[in-house]
């Protein structure tokens, strides 16, 4: 029997019909195994294994120290950075957003933890400020995916697991094209905006100076510096740099700020236990799936079919992404991650690709699902808190989209952005 045919078509009906993806991935696995008559008692423990390691300590450290920090004030602190560093251009408000993103997103992780902190604080007040409420869920989901490109990053971390790569010289992959995309999206925001004439007048501007505000911020800034300088100074692995953010979060929201409460840091608990406990049984699935296709030299065949088609790397790229995007338009990020990197990584290293390249574009193709329907989280957190429909999101979100997509495809054909910060501090 076709192993290929029998694992994928097993798994394609299952979603068909409805299954949880977690079930179809361990289901579909188990069914090559019993249908071939192989013990399956070995793919349980090494399921086990996947999730018995030392590096994942860091995922629920780090879900939970982003959402200790949304309690502790350190996401409406930046947010009033990012406001006074906007000033009162074309779309500041607009662009107070995407930068919000990308500060919130340094400390937090997590597109959909960013794009919800986010929302909530600066959705009204550019709807009071005249910005359709469309247009500003439309910029806001766009960006809060920047939290899962910008360092420390919770799909990076997963990446680094599942193709047993370095998470620190991931976390540095992703500064350069983090502030690449973000920059894009300026960009996109300053254009539209000019044309739709949202312009900050005088009397929206922050009464205090931008000084004032930095130095109020100073310890939200910090967040940032003392996560990633312990990593990268080897202070302490990324897995400990998670831990040290949780406690860095508790001392600034309750002895600095003193805004942290015990219904927060529950709540804070409660998500990072949910959370958490979902990503692991995903894994567990998802590394009894990516057995079948080692043992069954699955992805060696799909790197051989790929190769008679074109010998162009280019060619090929263009390929990955357009797949990578349309499957994060139906796939939870951190599933596709665990799907598709035993699947791609084997293929891409055959046309000498980094595999840290690789994981940088993988993620910004994530970045993108955030933003697509039918998925698109960031889309139904955005739409919820704006009260608008997702397509009318949707659309206004479509350039936003086309600009990420040309950046996704910028990042494939110039490694040098992935690679160059990497190699410069000697990783």
């Amino acid at each position: 029997m076709n192993v290929t045919l029998l694992l994928f078509g097993t798994f394609g009906f299952l979603l068909f019909i409805g299954t949880p993806i977690v079930v179809a991935l361990g289901a579909s696995a188990l069914t090559v195994y019993l249908v071939t008559g192989q013990d399956f008692s070995s793919l349980i423990v090494l399921a086990y294994n996947a999730v018995d390691s030392f590096p994942i300590m860091a995922l629920p450290a780090f879900i939970l120290s982003g959402a200790l920090m949304g309690d502790a004030g350190i996401s409406r602190r930046l947010i009033s950075v990012a406001e006074a560093l906007a000033g009162r251009a074309a779309g500041g408000l607009g662009a107070a957003a995407i930068l919000a993103c990308m500060f919130f997103g340094a400390v937090s992780g997590s597109g959909p933890a960013t794009t919800a902190a986010i929302s909530m604080l600066l959705l009204p007040a550019m709807m009071d400020r005249g910005y359709s409420p469309a247009y500003a869920g439309a910029v806001t989901a766009s960006a809060g995916g920047l939290g899962i490109i910008i360092p420390p990053s919770i799909p990076m971390v997963i990446y680094g697991v599942t193709a047993n790569e370095s998470i620190s010289k991931l976390f540095l992959a992703g500064v350069v094209p983090g502030i690449l995309l973000a920059g894009t999206l300026l960009v996109v925001n300053y254009i539209r905006a000019r044309r739709l004439g949202y312009r900050s007048s005088e009397d929206d501007l922050p009464s205090k100076s931008i000084w004032r505000v930095l130095r109020e911020a100073i310890w939200s800034l910090l967040a940032p510096v003392v996560i990633l300088g312990g990593i990268y100074t080897g202070m302490f692995t990324p897995t400990e740099a998670a831990v040290v953010a949780v406690f860095y979060a508790l001392f600034v929201g309750v002895v600095i700020h003193r805004e942290s409460s015990w219904a927060g840091i529950r709540h804070a608990l409660e998500s990072t236990t949910w959370l958490t406990g979902r990503v692991l049984i995903i894994m567990f699935a998802a590394t009894a799936f990516g057995r079948v296709l080692v043992e069954n030299r699955i992805p060696a065949a799909i790197a051989s079919e790929a190769i008679k088609l074109t010998d162009e790397l280019a060619l090929i790229w263009l390929v990955v992404i357009a797949f990578l995007i349309i499957l994060g338009m139906f796939m939870e990020t951190l599933a596709m991650i665990l799907i598709v990197t035993p699947v791609l990584l084997p293929v891409m290293t055959e046309f000498g690709v980094d595999p840290i390249h690789f994981g940088v574009v993988l993620v910004t193709c994530c970045l993108i699902g955030f933003s697509t329907p039918p998925l698109g989280e960031n889309m139904f957190i955005a739409s919820s808190i704006a009260k608008q429909s997702i397509e009318a999101i949707s659309v206004k979100a479509v350039p936003c989209v086309i600009a990420m997509i040309a950046t996704a495809i910028l990042l494939a054909m110039v490694p040098e952005l992935s690679l160059w910060f990497p190699s410069l501090l000697g990783f």
